[in-house]
């Protein structure tokens, strides 16, 4: 401590009385240290006083804030919920806490894929298996494989096909592309990157309370009465339309013929449709997997996808994104060029060993092994379907999706996630957080051990039965 830090809370001073019994301080007075000087006699007496706190000047930079930050509302919804999570095990420390929440794999990563990883880790170590940057758009084998495998027949060629470390990233780097003076429009209930995304790049204008929407955002409402798919004629236009089918939070998935018409709004409207296919693995009846099923969608349509939630490479992070180079903006120019450029720009390109991880999901025995691991969590869904069916609650998704979206009407969905973990300790996903659609409604993950699946099953039949 310094001398001018001690001398802003205590006082020093001397007095000139003798004997022991003077040390003895009274309620009306301070408290303090007595030391006798043996050179005059005289003893200083430092005495702690109440003092005024030194007010402390806080440094600002002359960098204002961006605005559009100011506009979103509390945090991103998944970083909420762990607080939340995390804020209930201080309540309850030993509780055996069950996240049906955040949409993240549980299952380990298959051993032919981690084997490629690891090869390819292992060859860095070498003078000829070495490799810095790679190529910004991916390398050229995945790429290709990516096409062939999910895109044959489609018209997507390699070269249309760009790698990336996940469809996340992805959606913030189109709406780099986009820019600030597009106009947008999401189903709603939807992923919140999109409208958090969209918000932050100045497209949007202030939050609603009232409405609990943003100004300046079409909000294509997808609910049980019109099947989870807008009513394109109410919509009005706008220059791009997110849309994610198998959809998340609710499950569903869209119908050739609903495509079809999603794809005619968007060319009498000279819109962009940005499709989030990030869960086409998991269907399993007739429905599209991509929107380039669809006739005339290359003229209008980007798809982004992950491997995220196949491989379960939530934490390995590879994806990828379909630009058509047919798809065109008003005055001509490729968007795909400027998608490159932007990718460019911002991206030194996924790592080398999650692209041979990639690799090796797209080989027969990597296929055969993601869809074993999709089938595991397919499961899982009837599991949590059959549990809340038998309870009595309308229950939607579970059947393309990872995702179990349950109906509890007239309840916040707020108070339905904070009595659903404060008296079964299992953490789901509050359905307003998706969207004013999504009010009433709980989204539940079948991503999870089997075990944990089961038992928090069990603790919902104890809490609704």
């Amino acid at each position: 401590m310094s001398t001018s830090t001690m001398a802003a809370g205590i006082t020093c001073f001397w007095s000139s009385f003798i004997g022991q019994s003077k040390l003895k301080s009274t309620s009306s007075q301070p408290r303090g240290i007595a030391i006798r000087s043996k050179k005059q006699g005289l003893v200083c007496k430092c005495v702690a006083t109440e003092t005024s706190p030194v007010e402390q000047t806080v440094y600002r930079t002359k960098v204002s804030r961006n605005e559009n930050m100011g506009k979103l509302q509390a945090g991103y919804l998944f970083p909420e919920i762990a607080r939340r999570r995390a804020a209930h095990l201080l309540k309850y420390p030993d509780a055996q806490v069950i996240s049906l929440g955040i949409g993240d794999t549980t299952e380990p990563i298959p051993e032919v894929i981690t084997a490629a990883m690891a090869e390819r880790s292992r060859a860095l170590s070498t003078i000829e298996g070495y490799s810095g940057y790679g190529a910004e758009q991916g390398e050229k084998q995945l790429r290709a494989a990516i096409a062939s495998t999910f895109y044959g027949n489609l018209g997507i060629e390699e070269g249309d096909i760009f790698v990336s470390d996940g469809a996340k990233c992805d959606i913030s780097r189109l709406q780099m592309l986009f820019g600030s003076e597009v106009t947008m429009a999401v189903q709603d209930p939807s992923y919140p990157a999109y409208v958090d995304s969209s918000v932050i790049m100045g497209q949007t204008g202030l939050f609603q309370k009232d409405v609990q929407k943003f100004g300046k955002i079409e909000y294509m409402r997808c609910t049980p009465e019109n099947g989870f798919f807008p009513d394109l004629s109410s919509v009005g236009r706008t220059d791009v339309i997110f849309f994610c089918s198998p959809n998340n939070p609710t499950g569903a998935t869209a119908t050739r013929e609903q495509l079809t018409r999603l794809v005619k709004f968007a060319k009498e409207n000279g819109s962009i449709i940005v499709f989030d296919s990030a869960y086409a693995m998991y269907i399993s009846d007739d429905s599209p997997r991509s929107i380039f099923e669809i006739p005339g969608a290359n003229e209008v349509a980007i798809e982004t996808s992950s491997f995220s939630k196949y491989a379960g490479f939530t934490g390995v992070r590879l994806g990828w994104t379909v630009v058509p180079k047919e798809l065109l903006f008003s005055d001509g120019f490729p968007v795909a060029k400027d998608f490159n450029r932007i990718v460019c720009t911002c991206f030194n390109g996924a790592s080398n060993i999650s692209q041979a991880g990639g690799l090796a999901c797209l080989s027969p025995e990597g296929l055969k092994a993601m869809k074993q691991t999709i089938g595991f969590y397919k499961e899982n869904s009837d599991i949590i379907v059959n549990t809340f069916k038998s309870l009595g609650f309308n229950v939607y998704g579970g059947k393309n999706a990872p995702y179990v979206w349950v109906h509890f009407p007239g309840q916040s969905s707020w108070d339905v996630f904070a009595e659903i973990l404060e008296k079964t300790h299992v953490v789901t996903t509050p359905g307003s957080g998706f969207g004013p659609a999504g009010e009433g409604f709980v989204r539940v993950s079948a991503f999870g051990h089997r075990e944990n699946i089961l038992e928090a099953s069990e603790r919902f039949k104890q809490l609704y039965k």
